[in-house]
Parts: structure tokens; C-alpha cells; sequence
């Protein structure tokens, strides 16, 4: 006698794990489309993480770039103020006075950028989007109070 096989009521040998009434091709099909279903969601999972590392490094490269580009700015813009101080020199401007009109030019441009970043900011906080999702007043309150 099969080991893997009972008798049901009747008598007739039934497949242990089987359901009575029930269709082993059905099982063998949802166990198959289960497998599958599993097997595609550990591959989507397994893209998702590979596409996550290469995200992650493609953002630490970004932002070393940044640096860099930031570095090279800032020795850019040292360059042409320290060119501005020698050609104000060159024309007869008083050292001492280049310099405070060289700083007094940096003090306005970040005065302005600051500017720009503060007007910037307030559209950070999604104002039309708080404003649509608050309550609007209840016309019920006004009817009963007439």
C-alpha cells in the first residue's frame, strides 16, 4: 500500500493533502501560480535592491561632484574679486577702499540670495495645499443660527 494515499469513504485510494471533492489538477495549477507569483516577487524585489545600490551610489557621486563644482566656484569668484580689488587698485582707488568695496559687494549678493532663499522657503510648506484640505465653515451653523 501507497503510504501517500488514503482511502476515503467510499474506499478509493485519495491523495493525502488533497481536499475531497476537489480537483488535484487544481491544487498542482494554484501551488504552480503560487510558486510563480513568489518567484516574480523576488525578482521585482531583487531589481528594486539593485536599482536602490545604484541609486545610492549614483547620490554620493552626485553630491562629491557638488562639492567639487562648489570648490571650483568659490575659487572662481575669489579670482575675479581679487582682479576687481587690482584693477580698482589700478585706477587709482586706495587699497584699503577696493577691499571694503570688494567685501561690500560679496554682503550684497548674499543679502539678495538670501532674500531669494527666504521668499523660496515659504513655498516649502505646500500653502495651497493646507489651505484645500482645512475645513470649510459648516452652512448648517448659519442656517440655525437665522
Amino acid at each position: 500500500m501507497d503510504p501517500t494515499n488514503t482511502l476515503d469513504r467510499t474506499g478509493e485510494p485519495v491523495a493525502t493533502g488533497s481536499l475531497p471533492g476537489s480537483d488535484p489538477g487544481l491544487l498542482e495549477e494554484a501551488t504552480s501560480v503560487w510558486h510563480a507569483v513568489r518567484g516574480l516577487a523576488h525578482d521585482q524585489l531583487a531589481l528594486a535592491a539593485l536599482e536602490a545600490k545604484l541609486a545610492g551610489k549614483s547620490l554620493v557621486t552626485m553630491i562629491a561632484a557638488g562639492v567639487m563644482a562648489a570648490v571650483l566656484l568659490v575659487t572662481a569668484w575669489l579670482g575675479l574679486i581679487g582682479a576687481a580689488v587690482l584693477w580698482l587698485i589700478g585706477i587709482g582707488v586706495a587699497a584699503s577702499l577696493a577691499m571694503v568695496l570688494a567685501v561690500a559687494a560679496n554682503l550684497v549678493a548674499a543679502l539678495l540670495l538670501y532674500s531669494l532663499i527666504r521668499r523660496q522657503g515659504r513655498r516649502l510648506q505646500f500653502p495651497a495645499t493646507l489651505r484645500s484640505l482645512r475645513p470649510v465653515p459648516s452652512t448648517l451653523k448659519i442656517s440655525e443660527e437665522s
